[in-house]
């Protein structure tokens, strides 16, 4: 709505410090990112080319008002009159975008260790589980996605990675639709910065 992108161009130009364009250092203001096991995924995420739905691979140095919104919409919430055509496209949409934040050298699909660096970054708080813990669970999850998508798999075959067909797969019947969302938009939170 107008209000919606109203509220995001204040929310950008005070991220930006009234600037034209947001660089990755101006997220380094924002409280609740600060101690998210993830954060410099999410940060990345903004200024991926995939998700700025321009054709070529690589890091954007830069976003405007526009790339934000473009952002931004992968988070909006479900229209209540949206058919299934449009919750389908709506739901892949959001997929594609986190499908992104883990596949961090855009070969279209999520390999082992590509899979092992998150879980690896999500367990990173927790004083209590090594490392060889954290790979553990991220081994199984691979072994689960292979079983989920692939079926069973032969002594001799590899399971190359997380295809986004794959992906789309492993996330069915879970409600991404609500769970995706941003709460580092609050402006009131960055207030207390100043």
């Amino acid at each position: 709505t107008s209000e919606q992108i109203e509220h995001l161009h204040r929310r950008f130009k005070q991220l930006s410090q009234d600037q034209l364009t947001i660089r990755k250092e101006n997220f380094d203001s924002i409280p609740d990112l600060e101690f998210n096991p993830i954060r410099g995924k999410i940060v990345h995420a903004f200024f991926d080319k995939r998700n700025l739905r321009q054709e070529s691979d690589g890091l954007a140095d830069e976003i405007n008002f526009e790339d934000f919104l473009t952002i931004m919409s992968y988070f909006r919430p479900i229209e209540m009159n949206m058919d299934e055509e449009q919750l389908d496209r709506f739901r892949k949409e959001k997929l594609k975008f986190l499908f992104h934040m883990y596949d961090s050298d855009h070969d279209g699909k999520i390999t082992l260790q590509e899979y092992r660096n998150v879980v690896e970054e999500l367990l990173s708080g927790n004083p209590h589980l090594e490392k060889e813990s954290a790979r553990s669970i991220a081994d199984g999850a691979m072994m689960e996605a292979a079983s989920i998508c692939v079926g069973q798999m032969g002594p001799d075959q590899v399971y190359e990675g997380i295809t986004f067909e794959d992906f789309l797969k492993m996330w069915q019947g879970i409600d991404i639709e609500t769970k995706m969302h941003v709460r580092f938009l609050n402006m009131e939170t960055i207030a207390h910065c100043y």
